[in-house]
């Protein structure tokens, strides 16, 4: 059992353990522990209405999953629900003792196959940078000169293009960065690695 794996370490007190929802509840109300270890399968409710409580009751209380589950939506929801760490239980027992302590310092242990789960729901989450570069080679070319001040019409000349399609390229550009100005949309193109210098010699090379 898990609870004797901690408790014959000799590297931490035991102060409870209890094995459902409502015991929990009642154990922590007279005492606060260091850390709280929980399991999300409990037989009277889930594990993640405790995180949720004792967050809200005391938010810098560690609380560390560890559960036979690992699928994406109890990860997702207990760490959402303030759990700061997250192991399965058939980690090896100096995985879990090392995160406990790891706890402790404040740090937040997760099993690696656990990582996964929140690596993939964070992609899901944030735009990819792909989504918005990179820009065509005329694209990039309306924002360069437009680094060098000059007009539309003067651009269009450049180019050898009517001044309607220089502002549908700046029209896309403002759309694939995310921005709404010129000056916005080189400072985003230069954030991105695309103004560099080395970029702007390899289109001048044609590379």
């Amino acid at each position: 059992m898990l609870i004797d794996k901690i408790s014959r370490s000799e590297r931490h007190d035991v102060t409870g353990a209890v094995g459902s929802l409502s015991s929990a509840r009642r154990a922590l109300k007279e005492e606060q522990p260091d850390i709280l270890l929980v399991d999300l399968q409990l037989p009277d409710g889930s594990g993640i209405d405790l995180i949720s409580e004792q967050t809200l009751r005391n938010p810098a209380l560690p609380i560390l999953v560890i559960s036979i589950f690992g699928d994406e939506e109890r990860v997702v929801n207990a760490i959402g629900a303030g759990a700061q760490g997250y192991l399965l239980k058939d980690d090896e027992e100096d995985t879990i003792l090392d995160a406990v302590d790891c706890l402790l310092r404040g740090q937040s242990p997760i099993s690696p196959s656990i990582a996964v789960h929140l690596i993939r729901r964070f992609r899901q989450l944030v735009p990819h940078r792909q989504e918005i570069h990179p820009l065509s080679d005329r694209e990039l070319e309306v924002l360069q000169l437009a680094t060098k001040g000059l007009s539309y019409r003067e651009t269009a000349e450049l180019m050898g293009v009517s001044i309607n399609t220089v502002g549908t390229f700046t029209k896309r550009i403002y759309t694939k960065l995310a921005v709404s100005s010129r000056a916005e949309a080189i400072f985003e193109a230069r954030q991105m690695g695309l103004m560099s210098d080395s970029f702007s010699e390899q289109r001048r090379n044609g590379t």
